[in-house]
């Protein structure tokens, strides 16, 4: 026996080792299941519609290592793997990527934080999100303030979020440390040509923007502008004076009329000129963001863009949903910058989109806590702006938009082909090969009531605008890279979003 014992000694060793090494490499992060809620590295999804660049097709995307590696039709198909999700009918489509939203981490977590708002992203089928330079504190204005941030991101998220960085007038002419802040990793940069309403976020004039442009040129990566410029009126001093019911949706709209939004856009267009082909500032693009008015401000960009500016602008779901004229008195849940105009300025919203002239939506999901909403007082001109819809985006587009003929190929071309080329996120935006396995599934189809008993996973649920809405298109599943983040009301135990860091 003690022969025997010696002889399998050795073996013995090793098959000890081979076990430690196992276990160390598998299991001393989090693994496959901890950070999805599916065990394996490669599978297959398979649906009878599946939304891809060539269209919609009936097959299977295979995945493996978080990237999709091949797409079948059903002729092709015949069930060559037992590692299946077979979604019947549901449709497949790419992850949504929402280049415009307000997480206020770090600093004020109070209002959103990584946790809660990309819980409530990966259960609404947004596998990306690129987080905003303000409403955190400090600001994301500097290689240092962008460190706290991807600190605060560390795992925390479940969705996988990028950085905007902020052009503000303390940096607008300084090159070294916009450069800096470039090259700390965030994917462009934001401004406001009004007061942000954020101390540490001051607003940037058109000279400010023009240099901000010249460094971005070098990086090939885009300005973000927030486009009012504040303007005297005669119906801004009447509400200044106590003349109009600050209660009233009407008092507040009549603050920021259109004039703000095309005064802002014509001075942009002075610099815009500069990004043409052969121009100085070539290589560098400008995105509006959260276009509100459909007539002269969109007229100039249309204008731009047959000149040959690299531009672009999104609008928000807010703004193709609702009314002024349907919202209630002291409701403050509405209030936003821009603000939602009539009916009329949502139908043109809805033509430009439909006709290519507004180039992709975003959330502008911006909460904070119910105290600061005066959800009691219902003072529009005192409660903080901002919507907060992360989670509902994608059925709050279908709900509106399918009676005016919006398909499916429509919602992937907005929410994620043009999202991700203006992130520069080349992986990411379509369900092609080689691409990211970012993935939502849901169910066009299927109504809900969203009120107290639906689960909503933002922090401060009360003041969603969407609070009361029959809406049609539940999400039952999320990837993200290959990790199945949210299944019907579970989301997987850890959060392995990855933070998104440029490196061109």
């Amino acid at each position: 026996m003690d022969l025997l014992q010696w002889r399998l000694l050795p073996l013995l060793t090793l098959f000890a080792s081979f076990l430690y090494l196992f276990y160390f490499q598998d299991f001393s992060k989090p693994s496959q299941s901890h950070c999805g809620l599916l065990p394996y590295n490669h599978y297959w999804i398979a649906s009878k519609r599946i939304v891809t660049p060539g269209g919609i097709i009936s097959g299977a995307v295979e995945v493996k290592s978080g990237d999709i590696v091949s797409i079948v039709k059903d002729k092709d198909w015949n069930g060559r793997s037992k590692q299946v999700v077979d979604y019947g009918n549901a449709v497949v489509m790419p992850g949504l990527i929402d280049v415009h939203a307000h997480l206020d981490d770090p600093g004020r977590a109070e209002w959103e934080g990584f946790p809660s708002g990309t819980k409530a992203a990966a259960a609404g089928g947004i596998t990306t999100l690129i987080d905003m330079p303000l409403n955190n504190f400090p600001s994301t204005v500097s290689a240092e303030t962008l460190k706290l941030k991807i600190e605060a991101a560390e795992k925390s998220i479940y969705v996988d979020v990028g950085f905007w960085g902020g052009l503000v007038p303390e940096n607008a002419f300084n090159a070294t440390a916009l450069e800096a802040l470039l090259n700390a990793g965030v994917l462009g940069l934001k401004s406001f040509m009004c007061p942000s309403g954020i101390n540490d976020f001051p607003m940037t004039d058109a000279s400010q923007i023009k240099a901000g442009l010249s460094v971005l040129a070098k990086y090939r990566r885009p300005l973000l502008v927030h486009s009012e410029i504040q303007q005297d009126s005669e119906s801004q001093l009447q509400v200044d004076n106590g003349g109009d019911d600050p209660r009233s949706y009407s008092t507040y709209l009549k603050t920021r009329p259109p004039s703000w939004e095309e005064a802002a856009i014509r001075e942009l267009l002075t610099v815009t000129k500069d990004t043409r082909i052969g121009g100085p500032a070539e290589g560098a693009h400008l995105h509006v963001v959260h276009l509100s008015d459909a007539s002269s401000s969109l007229d100039l960009i249309k204008e731009a863009k047959k000149k040959g500016d690299s531009i672009t602008v999104e609008t928000c779901p807010h703004y193709i949903a609702f009314s002024a004229e349907d919202i209630p008195d002291g409701d403050t849940r509405f209030k936003c910058a821009p603000p939602i105009r009539d009916a009329a300025n949502k139908e043109k919203l809805w033509n430009a989109l439909m006709e290519g002239h507004i180039d992709m939506l975003s959330s502008d999901h911006s909460p904070t806590v119910p105290e600061l909403k005066l959800l009691n007082d219902g003072n529009f001109l005192r409660a903080w702006g901002g919507i907060s819809s992360i989670q509902f985006v994608l059925p709050v587009t279908w709900s509106y938009g399918r009676n005016l003929g919006v398909t499916l190929e429509q919602l992937a071309l907005w929410w994620s082909e043009r999202p991700a080329k203006l992130a520069g996120q080349h992986k990411k935006g379509a369900i092609a090969i080689g691409k990211h396995a970012d993935i939502v599934v849901w169910e066009p189809e299927v109504e809900f009531d969203l009120n107290d008993d639906h689960p909503m996973y933002v922090k401060n649920p009360s003041i969603s605008a969407y609070l009361g809405k029959r809406l049609s298109g539940k999400v039952l599943a999320t990837f993200v890279r290959g990790n199945l983040v949210y299944k019907e009301g579970n989301h997987a135990p850890a959060a392995c979003g990855a933070p998104i860091l440029a490196t061109y």
